[in-house]
C-alpha cells in the first residue's frame, strides 16, 4: 500500500505551500508555536518536528533566541523528496518517458553481463506469475526494468529510473489483485529483450510503446 505520511510530514508539505505562495515571504519570521499550533491544529511536538524537516531542506533557518526565519522559496529538497510529494500519475509519466529514452540507449549500450540480468529476471517475473505470487512478479518486474535502464550507459537515467520505481511498486501493488496482466503481457516482455540483444531499436521501441499501453 502506498505509504501514509506522517502529521509533521503533512503539516511541513503546507508550510511548505505557504512559503512558495509568498504567505510566509523570503526573510520573514514564522508565526510562534503557539499560533502555528492553532493554524494547522496539532500539537508543539508536531510543530517542532515539521520545523525541522523544513530546516533540513533548507526553507526555514532557527536561530535560538530568536525565531524561525524562512531561508528559501524552493529548498534544497533531494530527487526522493520530490517523488514522496509528486502525484502518482506525474511519477508513471515520468517513467515512461525514461523508459522511451533508456531503452534507445540499452539497444546501443548493453552488454552481455546486462543481458545475462534481463533474461534472469523474465524468467523470475514468468515463473512467479504461473505461480500467482503477484509481490515476487512485480519484484521481478522491476528487476527485468531496471536491468534495462542500467544497460542504458548513462548512470544518471539509470538512477532516475531507479527513483520511481519505489513508488511504480506501490502503486502496482494496489492496482494488481493477481499475475493476469504479467502472465499476457509475458511475450511482449521477452520480445522487449530480444529487441534490445539484436540491437534493434524500431522493433524495441515499439514493442515497448505496447507494454507501456496495456500496463
Amino acid at each position: 500500500m502506498l505509504k501514509r505520511k506522517s502529521l509533521a510530514e503533512q503539516v511541513a508539505d503546507r508550510i511548505r505551500l505557504h512559503i512558495k505562495a509568498g504567505d510566509y515571504a523570503l526573510g520573514m519570521k514564522l508565526p510562534a508555536e503557539p499560533e502555528l499550533m492553532n493554524t494547522f491544529g496539532v500539537g508543539r511536538s508536531t510543530i517542532r518536528e515539521a520545523i525541522k524537516i523544513l530546516v533540513n531542506s533548507a526553507f526555514l533557518d532557527v536561530r535560538q533566541g530568536v525565531g524561525t526565519f524562512v531561508t528559501c522559496v524552493v529548498g534544497r529538497e533531494s530527487l526522493f523528496d520530490k517523488f514522496e510529494r509528486a502525484n502518482l500519475l506525474d511519477v508513471v509519466e515520468v517513467r515512461h518517458l525514461l523508459e522511451m529514452r533508456i531503452a534507445e540507449k540499452a539497444v546501443l549500450n548493453r552488454k552481455n553481463e546486462h543481458l545475462e540480468k534481463m533474461e534472469a529476471a523474465l524468467v523470475e517475473r514468468y515463473k512467479y506469475a504461473k505461480e500467482g505470487d503477484v509481490v515476487a512478479a512485480i519484484k521481478a518486474d522491476v528487476n527485468f526494468h531496471q536491468a534495462i535502464a542500467d544497460a542504458c550507459g548513462n548512470n544518471i537515467l539509470a538512477e532516475l529510473y531507479r527513483a520511481s520505481s519505489v513508488y511504480v511498486v506501490e502503486s502496482f501493488m494496489q492496482q494488481f489483485a493477481d499475475t493476469s496482466s504479467f502472465l499476457l503481457t509475458h511475450e511482449l516482455h521477452e520480445m522487449l529483450c530480444l529487441g534490445i540483444k539484436q540491437q534493434d531499436s524500431k522493433r524495441t521501441l515499439s514493442v515497448l510503446k505496447q507494454i507501456i499501453t496495456v500496463v
